[in-house]
Order: structure tokens, then C-alpha cells, then sequence
């Protein structure tokens, strides 16, 4: 056999890569999420109609009320989806909580402000440290949104190249930090306003149940901890084992890119370097005063808070003169989290001199509106779903069948919300929208759970963990080839399976400890975050 030849055959596949192969065709025959949800909202519609004329009810346990299934094909339905179109939209909850916060994280990251804190944070760090600075990092960047996929890895493959150690287990580690917290940080960010909304959302299929108000700091206590536990699990993976590994896989060269050049002779010189010129973790004399600026800012908001709120007088205290479980603290929690964004950013970007005027923090706004216009558009099918869903009673059916049906099997302990987690890790396989799989999964097992007893800010927190780990294995992520591209960096050679294998040994590690963390959670019936807790009315 020719040299040719055997250098243009593939090599076997092993059972895994088929799996992956069968993953990645099945996903592209999904439609795109907006189109998935017009077809689910559509046979929601068939169905409903077909239930409403066999004159289906359904009562929810320990109410008297029983509600008929109404379909949306009748004319009550039809007149129902044309007099509520736009209110269906415009009244998707999330779109109240996530728009004020999306604006003003995205003063922050167009004036800088969170990626120098990102590069101030790595260049500190010893070289020991740097695994576990990549995992905290990763983990708590997922408040910048998607960008922190592009900016944490390579930026920790720089700081690991110049602290000695290999790049591309900081580049590996940094991706699998930010995937697998993508669900977590340890400040509220856009996401937790975006299941608060969709939990909230849900709920309204379940009229007359008593349960606790679902915020975007519903889940705060259990993320703080599970970000410090996937960060310290990151850091000690790749310190322990991808790093390791790389080292013993690759010779100096393998993560050094190839430039090749031709003498006069006609000799062909090959050098090995990294391309960083798109990369650095220097901070200017000037980003560092904005950065001392936007802290010393923070902190006087800080304490402007704290004199307002915990006065006796305050009215932002509940009728008993406190804080818990409800009162408009809480209610202010979307405007907390907008106040530090937008003050820390303006006062970095006024410093660094990027932010001139107001028209420049309008123009900021805009453009991180831009980033997200993917989500308005699809927020409008999701919310007609989710309204129909409701307003059909299809919803409310669902939950208590459902229910009924775990309790006759004897499965409503934690091992069902293991089994939901179980699920929802699959389908993270499948449907990379972290809204748009919420917005499936909650309309049917949030109300299912509540009647088993179970609070709607648990089943929340119980999707996180299934939300989470395996994204970074699927084929579907987008950001997969992102992170291709930035390995071939170091090693031109590399491809998807490259990709995959190194993902690996973060999913199993993370989808366990959260897991138990989540378990923990339950059986020692600690509270999710101020004013929510595991069980109803526990």
C-alpha cells in the first residue's frame, strides 16, 4: 500500500466515536428551536382540541375546582390566541427579568470591565493555583453569557503556557469550567432571571397551590456552593489528570504551531511557536485604574444598600419588619443586580475612556440587545407554548397524571428527581438551549412535582445539574468547534475526537458531585436560597 494511501484512510472508529456520530445526526435532524417549538405548540393545539371535544377534566388534588380541557381549534380557542397574541409575548415573564439584567451586563463586558477582571484574576495567580483559578473562573464566567466560552479558555491557555505549564490543559480545563457552570456562578446573572420566569410561568397551571416565589436568587444559596464544588473538581482534574496526560502524550512540539519557510536553497525551515497575538494578559495602567474605579463604586452601592434596606423603618421590609420569606427586597433583586452592573461598568468605562457620555452607554445597551436577538424571537413561540399549555389545561393534566402515576409506583423520593436529572442530562444532548429545554421540561414536571410535594425552586435546581455536564461532550454545542479551532492552535493535527476525549474526564466528575451536592441539599432540607426550600410549605 502506498504512503499516500494509508495517509488518506481513516482510522476505526471506536464504539464511542459512534455513539457521538449518532448523537451529532440525530440532533441535525431536530429543527431549529424556534421551528421545534411551533410544532410542539401546534400538536399542543391538536391534542388540546381532540381532549376538549371528549369533554376531558381533571381536578387537582385537595381542590374541589375541576377544570375542563379547552382546545385551542374551537372558537373559543381560535378567538383565545387572537385577542392574546401580543399579551402572550410580551407577558413571557422571563423577558421582564432578563432584559433590564442583559443590558446592564452588557455595559460591563462592552466597557471592559468583566474581561479585565478575567485577565487580573489569571495573571495573580501562582502556578500551582492556575488549575483551580481556571475552574473558579470558568465556573463564575458564565455570567458573561456565551462569550465566556471564547474568552476563558484561550485566555487560560496563555497564562498556563507562561506559568510553565502545558496550554492546552488550561485551554481544555478553561471550556469544561465554563460548560459545566454554565447552569451555576456565584452572582446572579441573566440565567437564574430566565428560570425564575419560566418557573413562574409554569406554576400558573396549578391555581390555588401555595408555594414560594421564584426569583432569580431562588437557587442563590446552592449555587454559591456548587460553584465553589465543580470549581475545586475542575481544578483538581486537570491538575491531576488532563495535565498529566498531556504531558505524557505530546512531545514539546505537538502543541506548537507549524511555520514553515523556504531559503534560497530551497531548504524548508520549520519553526514552532503559538500565534498570541490575539491574546494577552497584560493590564493597562488605565484598565487597572477603571478596574480599582468599578470596585470602589461597587462598594458604594454596596453600602447605600445596606443603610436603605436595614433601617427599621425601610420600606423595602416586609409587613413584620422583615426580609423573609417575601418582601420587596426580594422583589428588588432583578434592580440589584442591574444597579451593579451598570454603575461598575460606567464608572470602568468612563476611566478607561470608553464611555464619554450617556449616548455611549445607550450605544453599549444596543449592542448587547444585538447579541440576543436570537432569544426575542424564539421568546415569542416559547411564550405562546407555555400559554396555551396553561390556558388549555393540558398542562395541569400532565402534572397531576403524572403525578398520580409516580405515586402508584412508589417513586416520589429523591430517586425521581435523580431520574429527572438523568433526563434532562440526555436531552442536554440534544436541545443546547438552555431556555428552550427548560421552557419543555418545566411546563410538565414543575406543576408534576408540586403536587408530589416538592417546590418548584428544587425542580429548578434539579435541572441545573442535568443542564450542565454534559453540554460539553454534545456535538450540537456550537462552541465545540469554537474550541476546535483554538486547539489547533497547539496542535494542528487535532480534531473532533481530539475535542471530545479531553472533555471526557470532566463529566462523570461533575455530573456526580452535583448530584450528591444536590442530594445533601434534600435530605438535610437546607434552604435553595432566601425564602425557598425543598418541600411545600416546609
Amino acid at each position: 500500500m502506498s504512503k499516500s494511501a494509508t495517509a488518506s484512510s481513516s482510522p476505526p472508529q471506536s464504539r464511542f466515536d459512534k455513539f457521538l456520530a449518532g448523537v451529532e445526526r440525530v440532533g441535525n435532524k431536530l429543527p431549529e428551536p424556534f421551528t421545534l417549538f411551533f410544532i410542539l405548540f401546534m400538536l399542543t393545539g391538536i391534542i388540546s382540541t381532540v381532549m376538549a371535544l371528549q369533554g376531558l377534566s381533571v381536578s387537582v388534588p385537595g381542590s374541589d375546582e375541576t377544570t375542563e380541557i379547552r382546545g385551542l381549534f374551537t372558537g373559543e380557542g381560535l378567538t383565545w390566541l387572537t385577542t392574546n397574541l401580543g399579551k402572550n409575548y410580551i407577558g413571557f415573564p422571563p423577558l421582564v427579568t432578563v432584559l433590564p439584567i442583559l443590558l446592564a451586563v452588557g455595559i460591563a463586558e462592552k466597557t471592559g470591565l468583566l474581561q479585565v477582571m478575567v485577565r487580573a484574576i489569571f495573571s495573580s495567580a501562582p502556578a500551582w493555583l492556575l488549575p483551580y483559578v481556571v475552574g473558579f473562573v470558568g465556573v463564575t464566567g458564565s455570567i458573561m453569557a456565551d462569550s465566556a466560552f471564547v474568552i476563558i479558555p484561550p485566555l487560560a491557555a496563555l497564562v498556563f503556557k507562561a506559568a510553565g505549564r502545558h496550554p492546552v490543559s488550561g485551554l481544555i480545563g478553561g471550556f469544561a469550567a465554563v460548560g459545566a457552570g454554565y447552569s451555576t456562578a456565584l452572582f446572579p446573572t441573566s440565567l437564574d432571571a430566565l428560570f425564575a420566569g419560566i418557573t413562574t410561568n409554569v406554576m400558573e397551571s396549578l391555581p390555588g397551590y401555595a408555594y414560594s416565589d421564584v426569583n432569580p436568587v431562588s437557587n442563590y444559596y446552592f449555587n454559591i456552593a456548587s460553584s465553589i464544588v465543580l470549581a475545586i473538581i475542575c481544578g483538581f482534574i486537570i491538575d491531576k489528570v488532563v495535565e498529566p496526560r498531556m504531558n505524557r502524550m505530546n512531545i514539546s512540539r505537538d502543541y506548537m504551531v507549524p511555520h514553515r519557510e523556504e531559503g534560497e536553497n530551497g531548504e524548508v525551515t520549520t519553526t514552532y511557536e503559538v500565534d498570541e497575538s490575539e491574546l494577552s494578559l497584560d493590564i493597562s495602567d488605565e484598565e487597572r485604574k477603571g478596574l480599582r474605579g468599578a470596585l470602589l463604586a461597587g462598594l458604594a452601592l454596596t453600602v447605600v444598600m445596606l443603610v436603605a434596606v436595614l433601617i427599621p423603618s425601610s420600606p423595602w421590609r416586609n409587613e413584620e419588619g422583615g426580609f423573609l420569606p417575601s418582601s420587596p427586597l426580594l422583589g428588588s433583586i432583578v434592580f440589584i443586580v442591574f444597579a451593579y452592573f451598570l454603575v461598575m461598568g460606567a464608572v470602568h468605562g468612563r476611566i478607561v475612556g470608553n464611555v464619554r457620555s450617556m449616548r455611549d452607554l445607550v450605544d453599549f445597551m444596543i449592542e448587547a440587545l444585538k447579541d440576543v436577538l436570537e432569544f426575542l424571537v424564539l421568546a415569542f413561540i416559547l411564550g405562546q407554548f407555555i400559554a396555551l399549555f396553561n390556558w388549555s389545561g393540558i398542562g395541569q393534566f400532565t402534572a397531576v397524571k403524572g403525578a398520580a402515576f409516580l405515586q402508584n409506583i412508589g417513586v416520589t423520593g429523591f430517586p425521581a428527581i435523580i431520574a429527572f436529572i438523568v433526563l434532562a442530562s440526555l436531552l442536554n444532548l440534544l436541545i443546547i438551549s438552555g431556555s428552550s429545554m427548560w421552557t419543555l421540561m418545566a411546563a410538565v414536571f414543575v406543576p408534576m412535582f408540586a403536587i408530589i410535594g416538592y417546590e418548584p425552586a428544587f425542580v429548578q435546581a434539579a435541572f441545573r445539574v442535568g443542564d450542565s455536564a454534559t453540554q460539553i461532550i454534545t456535538p450540537l454545542n456550537p462552541y465545540m468547534i469554537v474550541l476546535l479551532s483554538m486547539l489547533k492552535r497547539y496542535e494542528p493535527e487535532a480534531g473532533f475526537g481530539s475535542v471530545m476525549a479531553r472533555m471526557l474526564p470532566f463529566v462523570l466528575p461533575f455530573w456526580l458531585a452535583w448530584a450528591t451536592l444536590l442530594g445533601i441539599w434534600f435530605f438535610a432540607d437546607l434552604p435553595l436560597g432566601p425564602g425557598n426550600g425543598i418541600m411545600l410549605g416546609g
